[in-house]
């Protein structure tokens, strides 16, 4: 059950509005609809979706295959548009997600998940971590700040020696972990 296909009409209503809108960076004719499943941490199957960019499928689909043989745990993988489109509701309810047209956090940048090239992993666990011009230390999700501090051991985390962060740079892709500036400890992106 691990398979790509091109948006369809229902997809397409679903996501309309919400995480798609037209847009000058991809069109609908550029990202694929993907079915995957995957493990909760008590070892239950389950099925997910995701929307990424048509030129990633085939290595987002490789990648979580892997990361299911293997029971890595994923505590949810729906569309962002269960959560209409909000990034801050979705990493909450530590939703594994990609395509969502957005802004990066607290710019005016579009992000990668704009084009669908990003995929996120359990976000609550491994959060986005940035200090504002003033020097405030900004933590999103920010249910996700008991998680920040990386020295402590907990489950869903995300370093260099974690399965997803093997499998997603082995396909090409980097990881927010490795910013300078910033920390995004759930995300992985690849340049198109």
């Amino acid at each position: 059950m691990f398979y790509s296909r091109v948006i369809d009409e229902e997809i397409f209503r679903r996501i309309d509005g919400k995480s798609y809108r037209k847009n000058h960076m991809v069109t609908i004719d550029e990202l694929r609809y993907l079915r995957m499943l995957y493990k909760d941490i008590n070892g239950k199957t389950h099925i997910g979706e995701m929307i990424v960019n048509q030129s990633i499928a085939a290595d987002v689909l490789a990648i979580f295959r892997e990361l299911y043989r293997q029971s890595y745990p994923i505590e949810q993988m729906v569309l962002v548009d269960d959560y209409d489109a909000n990034d801050e509701r979705s990493m909450s309810a530590n939703n594994t997600s990609a395509f969502n047209y957005r802004t990066i956090e607290n710019t005016d940048i579009l992000s990668n998940h704009s084009k669908g090239l990003a995929v996120d992993i359990n976000p609550l666990y491994n959060p986005y971590i940035y200090r504002t011009a003033s020097g405030v230390e900004i933590c999103s999700p920010a249910l996700g700040k008991k998680y920040a501090d990386r020295s402590k051991s907990f489950d869903y985390k995300i370093d260099e020696n974690d399965l997803a962060y093997r499998l997603f740079t082995e396909h090409g892709f980097t990881w927010g972990g490795n910013w300078e500036d910033s920390k995004d400890y759930q995300h992985f992106e690849k340049a198109n």
